[in-house]
């Protein structure tokens, strides 16, 4: 059985969480083009090696990140969100005009 550590719950079994794909640095959403919004969005290095993935315990939808290696399927690390992320990133709708 393969277990991965989530950092709210423990170890768990592999089935009890969604993978949520490469963590990817999120361009300015104010100054970025839109087609540096879609690379953030759609585009994937799939590097063979080291690489911080999203992770989700979905029975209590904890989301978090894992530094795995792709090559060994070794799992090096779990880690909250709050360790990247030190403020809320606020949306607002653009102006429009009436």
């Amino acid at each position: 059985m393969k277990l991965l550590t989530c950092p709210l719950n423990g170890k768990r079994n592999i089935s009890e969480f969604t993978y949520g794909g490469e963590y990817h640095v999120m361009p300015d959403h104010r100054t970025s083009s839109a087609r540096d919004w879609a690379e953030h969005v759609f585009f994937h290095d799939n590097v063979a090696g080291l690489v911080t993935e999203w992770w989700c315990h979905s029975a209590s939808s904890f989301w978090f990140l894992a530094e795995r290696n792709t090559i060994t399927d070794e799992v090096i690390r779990t880690f909250k969100a709050d360790e990247i992320y030190q403020q809320r990133v606020e949306f607002t709708a653009p102006e429009t005009e009436v």
